[in-house]
């Protein structure tokens, strides 16, 4: 099958500068040779220029190439390039770090180690593509660029069955696997590029709910081909992991449990991780899903999560190894005529009394709220709560309650305003750099096992994710979770201009619908934090009570006088899980934020709501309001139609009729539910069914 080259897609940058025809990379190291090959083809690409290589040795600038001894000081030429691994010339030390600066005998790529050689290298084939006049700036002098990544850990979560099928994958089947076997060849490898082009590295590549053939990958079945998958991957900076069943010990090594306390248990897995490791001594570690949505774990034996966990980290700890433990653990048969047991609170109160009692090899990956990546939800208050344990922010890129790649949602300012969501969790008051970044980084607690991880929207469709413009949301994770202090919009305009070039007409298109899209999504589907109103199982399309009298918890409690959960003190008193001055913030009606109204608050239809509308006026208009945008946001492509690639053209168009045409069924079926079941018409009136 044939596929995108996605945003490296290097096409020509009109009137760039490239004043060098020789690079100098250090000799004998596999990533820096990729680095090497990378900025050839894009200098080839962007600038229409050859840039010979040419292997040296960085400690004494001696030169072995075509051209007989010398050394790279005395190079001459038309200008020179220089990879070289340095740590000493960063000004804070860090292997995935760089420097890019004018030095007297070339332009110097300068990484802390490896990996931030091969960074830097991306970085600088970025500022090609998307600011020349920048680049010029570099190559002068005038200006250099150091980074460090913001979080440790970067990765991709995905959710690949062995037979090929992805689940909530909206991109075609899975890369990875076909028919039970794994896959490596060339779109491998350009997948690899993709990830270490913004900074991901590490990648899940199995669904982390393991059945089947998926439970033997830990098995000679898999270990060769994952032995040479995993080395690929090195060779872009990128660790791999798998998703783990805390069963193995019952359906591979016939034993009659997996207490994780039983010495039996902790023995097969010590065996057993000492086999994979003799296979794959480079593997990152296990992602674990236990205690949830049926999958197995330690509460079937009276443990905790923390034994269960640390069972594992100690199995691979000699090796290096991480123990990632999903905290998405609630109990998924609630009866709905309880409205005291909150879905919400499960995270908080399962893991927060564990605080302290991990091992260091153990992270906590939590999801950005309390409670499945709906389109609003407040941040969870985890986040707030442990101060001794590992965590790292887990987001889904994959858009499963977002439109499923049929609809555009831009997503990366969701993932901001939890990264800027400030947690009060420092001390003295809450004074100090408390943001959900500061937590996931490691800043405030000093700690260095922690980051950011994706549910991946990628799938083996021609342009990787599906919907063309979806794969902003795959650039954008990366680079967010690189570099939190960038912006959606700056974000937005690089993937614009790597993509598809520096035109003007296209970034005044893409721009504006990338940047209002998770807004408009949100406008026609779920009003002011309520989520969940979708068709049970495969969540696409309007079911206002869907989930209603459902097992899972995840209740709007609509009825003809009002809507929304009681979570404040008198309700469910999940509030108490946050620290103050948020909690009495959402506690109280009056100063909860409105976009997260009915998340916290069971308010009546007349409610008067800061803009002076009524609840159910701005239920009307907002789906309405929302229908609209999606209507004009393909109406506004229409103008790109002669100036897009037809093939992306055509994809992105259908996807947005499609849009559109489901805008107005989430308008109607929203806004006649609520108009038949409070009576109240739409004071503008506009048809209502």
């Amino acid at each position: 099958m044939t596929y995108s080259r996605a945003w490296l897609n290097y096409q020509a940058v009109d009137h760039i500068r490239f004043p060098f025809d020789t690079l100098y990379a250090e000799t004998g190291r596999e990533r820096i040779l990729v680095a090497a090959k990378e900025l050839q083809q894009a200098a080839r690409e962007l600038a229409k220029e050859r840039l010979n290589c040419i292997s040296y040795l960085a400690e004494t600038k001696e030169v072995k190439g075509s051209d007989g001894d010398g050394t790279a000081s005395a190079y001459v030429g038309r200008g020179a390039i220089f990879m070289e691994t340095v740590p000493g010339k960063l000004s804070v030390p860090n292997e995935e770090g760089f420097l890019i600066r004018k030095e007297n005998r070339g332009l110097v790529i300068c990484g802390g180690g490896e990996s931030g050689l091969l960074y830097g290298t991306f970085e600088l084939i970025r500022i090609m593509q998307t600011n020349p006049q920048f680049f010029s700036k570099i190559c002068s002098g005038r200006q250099t660029v150091e980074k460090i990544p913001e979080n440790p850990l970067r990765m991709l979560n995905h959710w690949d069955n062995t037979d090929g099928s992805i689940e909530r994958g909206y991109a075609g089947n899975s890369f990875f696997f076909d028919d039970h076997k794994l896959i490596i060849d060339e779109r491998t490898r350009d997948y690899a590029r993709l990830l270490a082009s913004v900074g991901i590295n590490g990648t899940v590549i199995n669904n982390v709910n393991v059945r089947g053939a998926a439970t033997e990958l830990i098995t000679e079945r898999y270990l060769l081909q994952l032995s040479k998958l995993a080395k690929l991957f090195g060779e872009y900076g990128i660790k791999l992991y798998l998703s783990l069943n805390f069963a193995a010990p019952i359906e591979l090594g016939s034993l009659p449990g997996c207490d994780p306390l039983d010495g039996k248990v902790q023995s097969f897995w010590k065996k057993k991780m000492k086999e994979v490791y003799a296979a794959v001594p480079s593997l990152g570690g296990f992602l674990v899903k236990a205690d949830s949505e049926g999958r197995p774990g330690p509460f079937t034996y009276g443990r905790n999560h923390a034994e269960g966990a640390n069972m594992l980290a100690r199995a691979v700890r000699p090796y290096g190894g991480l123990i990632i433990w999903r905290c998405f653990v609630y109990n998924c048969r609630q009866d709905w005529r309880d409205r005291k047991t909150d879905r919400a609170r499960a995270g908080y109160d399962n893991f927060m009394p564990l605080d302290g009692q991990f091992d260091d090899n153990v992270i906590l990956q939590i999801k950005n709220g309390p409670m499945d990546f709906q389109v609003r939800e407040p941040v969870s208050p985890l986040f707030s709560g442990l101060k001794a344990t590992n965590m790292m922010l887990e987001v889904q890129a994959a858009q499963e309650y977002t439109g499923q790649q049929k609809h555009l949602c831009y997503l990366v300012p969701m993932w901001k305003e939890v990264l800027d969501f400030k947690t009060y969790a420092a001390e003295k008051g809450g004074e100090g750099a408390d943001m959900v970044a500061d937590i996931v980084s490691g800043r405030l607690y000093g700690q260095k096992n922690c980051g950011m991880a994706a549910v991946a929207n990628t799938g083996n469709d021609e342009n990787w994710t599906g919907h063309d413009m979806a794969a902003a949301n795959f650039y954008g994770f990366g680079r967010l979770a690189f570099d939190a202090g960038l912006t959606a919009e700056e974000i937005a305009k690089e993937w614009i201009r790597c993509t598809y070039g520096c035109n003007r007409e296209i970034m005044d298109c893409m721009l504006p619908m990338l940047l209002s899209s998770w807004e408009t999504y949100e406008k026609y589907t779920s009003p002011l934090g309520i989520g969940w109103m979708v068709n049970p199982s495969h969540h696409y399309g309007p079911n206002v009570d869907g989930y209603e009298y459902d097992r899972w918890g995840t209740y709007h409690y609509s009825d003809c006088h009002g809507m929304g959960v009681d979570r404040t003190m008198a309700g469910t008193g999940y509030v108490a899980q946050y620290r103050e001055p948020n909690r009495s913030m959402y506690a109280d009606v009056k100063t909860c934020p409105e976009e997260l109204l009915l998340f916290f608050h069971h308010v009546p239809y007349t409610y008067e709501l800061k803009t002076g509308k009524t609840l159910i006026q701005h239920i009307y208009d907002s789906h309405f309001e929302g229908a609209m945008q999606a209507q004009n946001m393909l109406l506004n492509f229409d103008s790109l139609k002669h100036t897009l690639p037809p093939g992306d053209f055509e994809r992105i168009h259908t996807r947005l009729k499609i849009q559109a045409d489901h805008a107005k069924e989430w308008r109607d079926r929203i806004n006649t539910y609520y108009f038949r079941i409070s009576g109240i018409p739409d004071e503008k009136g506009r048809t209502i069914y």
